[in-house]
């Protein structure tokens, strides 16, 4: 038996855990005439999952207040294939954020509106796990509501369910996806060519892109490149002065030093992409 601590509304119960400390229940009428200090049976709950932070629970309630209940229901369904597939408990605050995208985001699509989502590509290169998965729950929606959702809410799912896993808030997240767009466009002007996003140089480009960002994020970044760096710069100058004004944007983007031996790297990944 567990203690009733908060009733969210009819169906929706948050109690206390002796494992998990507190836990949102869900369940048909599970609320309906319980009060604080109460118990409850936890098998009588169809989902339950943690919400410990008193602020979480406030927007759980408040996503409540608009957010059909059936919908909610579905959206823990989604959330426990995430943490299956990935066998890992995700952060609390994916119930929301993910919750509350995809609410809207069915909206828009009854409404005929469509939101472009210009980084898809880059996120399915940084993120191909997350993407996956992404597109099994779009997929999934799109069954259940008999809808069409479009393509670019995979990116945005994908980010959602790498900022859970992660533990990176979704701005982070978004900053870095969005920081490399902007790289590759410098990279295009630089070098003067249109880059093929279906190009394995490009895929390479990104993937090596999002791990160095979040091993200088991390202070994780010790490699040491120096005689190489002297032969690539006499050898591709373009391309390593070109690698130098992309550490600047990136320095001045994650308001962190990037070591020198980043120079190294980049240089060889424009020399492929010129190259082509």
């Amino acid at each position: 038996m567990l203690t009733v601590k908060k009733i969210l509304n009819n169906n929706v119960v948050v109690a206390s855990h002796p494992e998990y400390h507190e836990v949102v229940l869900i369940g048909k009428g599970l609320g309906f005439g319980k009060a604080p200090g109460e118990h409850i049976a936890g098998e009588t709950a169809e989902k339950f999952f943690v919400l410990r932070e008193e602020k979480e629970q406030e927007q759980y309630k408040q996503l409540l207040d608009y957010i059909d209940e059936s919908f909610i229901g579905l959206m823990n369904d989604l959330i426990e294939k995430v943490e299956t597939r990935f066998n890992v408990q995700l952060h609390e605050h994916i119930h929301i954020a993910l919750t509350d995208h995809l609410y809207y985001a069915v909206k828009r699509v009854k409404q005929g509106l469509d939101i472009k989502n210009p980084f898809l590509s880059e996120t399915e290169l940084a993120y191909p796990k997350e993407f996956g998965v992404a597109t099994e729950l779009i997929n999934d929606l799109n069954l259940s509501l008999n809808i069409n959702i479009p393509l670019g809410e995979i990116g945005f799912v994908a980010l959602h369910i790498h900022s859970a896993l992660t533990r990176r808030s979704l701005q982070e997240v978004n900053r870095h996806t969005q920081l490399i767009g902007k790289l590759v466009q410098v990279i295009e002007q630089g070098l003067e060519i249109r880059i093929d996003r279906e190009d394995i140089n490009y895929l390479r480009l990104v993937r090596h892109l999002h791990h160095a960002m979040e091993r200088i994020q991390s202070g994780k970044y010790i490699d040491n490149q120096d005689p190489l760096k002297n032969i690539l710069r006499a050898e591709y100058p373009i391309c390593y002065n070109l690698s130098w004004k992309l550490i600047k944007i990136m320095q001045q983007a994650l308001k962190k030093p990037v070591p020198d031996a980043e120079a190294v790297y980049l240089t060889l990944h424009l020399q492929r992409l010129s190259k082509k």
